[in-house]
């Protein structure tokens, strides 16, 4: 697996996954859970598997 997230990115998916799962706990939604998750999880890899179906490559290198 290859980096194809820039460090904007990153940082955009890492915030917006922490607020969806600490949404997820205060409305107890179990959908904002898998969100957050997932977005979390990419942005802490730098890794999006869409990013690869779409050709898209937001890395710098």
């Amino acid at each position: 697996m290859k980096c194809n997230e820039g460090k904007i990115d990153r940082t955009i998916r890492v915030i917006l996954g922490i607020a969806l799962i600490a949404g997820g706990y205060f409305l107890s939604a179990w959908w904002l859970y898998i969100l957050g998750g997932i977005l979390l999880a990419t942005g802490l890899t730098g890794f999006c598997l869409l990013y690869v179906f779409f050709k898209i490559n937001t890395c710098k290198k």
